[in-house]
């Protein structure tokens, strides 16, 4: 199918009667909705959003025979108001202090190491010398030397040479070794207590 001028044309006043490009396709026949979609964008026509729709067919509108003229009714009773019940009054909430207002993420460009991160985890001391003294003996990985059977614990700054992985033997059904896996799972109770 090749668009000949006259199917151009008719394209053209078909769009700018409001007609879908479902029916125009149907219309010009041998094209797709897409294909009329294209064609209408290749060719600058507006895309109708703030078009008005085109006007339906009008009806026939035949003129109601007159009814005779209708009793005045009553004026309705008054109602009496009920009064409202009194809507639970809640605090009205504080001015926003520079504390509460988010700061913005400073961006840092890749290849850069990050800031120190305040950390929201409250470990035990005795968890971390656990860790540090673990650290001492660690196999220090890289991560093409790790398997299933061998800790993940990431220590250093992946940027830079000094990276590697715990590599001790992991504990049953975890990716860490004991005493990772100490610090990384804490019990619910603990991670409650520290929301409070």
């Amino acid at each position: 199918m090749s668009w000949t001028d006259e199917r151009v044309e008719l394209l053209k006043k078909m769009w700018s009667e409001g007609q879908s490009a479902s029916t125009i396709a149907k219309e010009l026949g041998g094209v797709t909705r897409n294909a009329v979609i294209g064609k209408v964008h290749r060719l600058g026509l507006s895309n109708r959003a703030g078009a008005a729709p085109a006007p339906a067919p009008a009806a026939e509108v035949k003129p109601e025979p007159k009814a005779a003229p209708a009793k005045p009714k009553p004026a309705p009773k008054p109602v009496e108001a009920k009064p409202d019940p009194k809507p639970e009054q809640t605090p009205a909430p504080a001015a926003a202090t520079p504390a509460t207002i988010p700061a913005r993420k400073q961006i840092i460009p890749a290849g850069q190491p990050l800031p120190p991160q305040p950390s929201t985890n409250e470990i035990s001391p005795e968890a971390l010398a656990k860790v540090s003294e673990v650290e001492k003996k660690a196999k220090k990985l890289t991560l093409m030397e790790l398997t299933e059977r061998t800790c993940k614990w990431p220590v250093g700054d992946p940027a830079t040479d000094d990276f590697w992985f715990c590599g001790l033997p992991v504990q049953q059904g975890k990716p860490y070794c004991e005493a990772h896996v100490g610090v990384a799972f804490q019990p619910m109770s603990a991670r409650r207590d520290r929301r409070r």
